[in-house]
């Protein structure tokens, strides 16, 4: 069971979408009229004119299971678990549509929801992809709905974007990190696939905190990725070596494919070298410090009295 919400600021677009799909079910309707796409429009409109502060009061859920729990998931039962997901995700006392759709093979179900309750109230959205999260898992484990076994089973060449960059990076990382020995090598060999890396500092220090990697248009954090591809963890991966940024202020930085400049830091430690001089400041030799124009005119001056 997987939940993927949705905001937006047009009811007619939303509910044509779900509705106009080949062989769509309507499977419920609460707080609508439902004799037409036009009469659930009209009844979504009008009760979100109650706040038209709220500049997106079009709520829209999909929940889709996996194909080996089709048998079980009866239209019924389908009405049933969107109705506890909404109850769970305090989606209550507000007009809502439950939509079936056959165009896959996976079971799923469009929900369009009223973000302006009964009493003119707003619905709130706070951390719901969060609690979107915790809610599949709860109900997963409670109807006995099948847990897929890794992203390896997920049937990639169907995924549209961004979920189809995430999995293209999440496969790239879990295939090219046993592979490298270092950073630099790990970075080298992903951006060969189109694929970025970017560190993010804390504060105005070297210190590293976070790691997101890019395709494309497309970037998303480690651990939205996968848990196991946070900074830390992937760090874990080259050893005890540790990376020191120390007199970098940027807050994030793209790790560069081209050719690493002179670093100040050991060159006997390979997280170090692999990286380059990535994080140090480029310095000038003391023989080449300009001089002062003062001290260049006093000199004229001498070199004339001597002639």
């Amino acid at each position: 069971m997987i939940g993927k919400i949705k905001k937006g600021s047009g009811f007619k677009g939303c509910v044509n979408y779900v509705l106009g799909k080949e062989q769509a079910t309507l499977l419920h309707a609460e707080g609508v009229l439902a004799e037409s796409n036009r009469d659930i429009i009209r009844s979504f409109i009008l009760q979100a004119g109650m706040n038209p502060d709220l500049k997106k009061p079009v709520g829209h859920i999909a929940l889709s299971y996996s194909p080996v729990d089709a048998p079980k998931l009866t239209d019924g039962k389908m009405i049933q678990l969107a109705q506890e997901y909404m109850r769970e995700m305090r989606i209550t006392d507000t007009q809502y549509i439950i939509v079936r759709h056959q165009d896959r093979e996976h079971p799923h179900v469009h929900i369009v929801f009223n973000r302006i309750d009964n009493n003119g109230k707003t619905i709130s959205d706070r951390n719901d992809m969060y609690r979107n999260e915790q809610v599949c898992k709860k109900l997963k484990a409670k109807h006995g709905l099948y847990f897929a076994k890794g992203k390896e089973h997920v049937k990639q060449h169907r995924l549209r974007e961004p979920d189809k960059s995430k999995y293209e990076i999440y496969n790239a990382v879990k295939d090219e990190i046993g592979k490298s020995r270092n950073w630099q090598q790990l970075q080298t060999r992903l951006a060969e696939k189109g694929i970025g890396i970017h560190f993010k500092y804390r504060g105005q220090t070297g210190e590293v905190q976070g790691i997101s990697f890019s395709k494309g248009e497309y970037t998303f954090k480690g651990s939205e990725i996968d848990r196991s591809f946070s900074f830390s963890k992937l760090d874990k991966c080259f050893g005890d070596a540790e990376l020191n940024t120390a007199g970098s202020n940027r807050q994030t930085v793209s790790v560069p494919v081209q050719e690493p400049t002179r670093t100040p830091f050991k060159a006997d430690s390979p997280l170090l070298a692999g990286l380059g001089g990535l994080f140090s400041a480029p310095s000038s030799p003391a023989d080449e410090t300009p001089d002062n124009p003062g001290e260049r005119k006093k000199r004229k001056k001498k070199r004339h009295l001597k002639l």
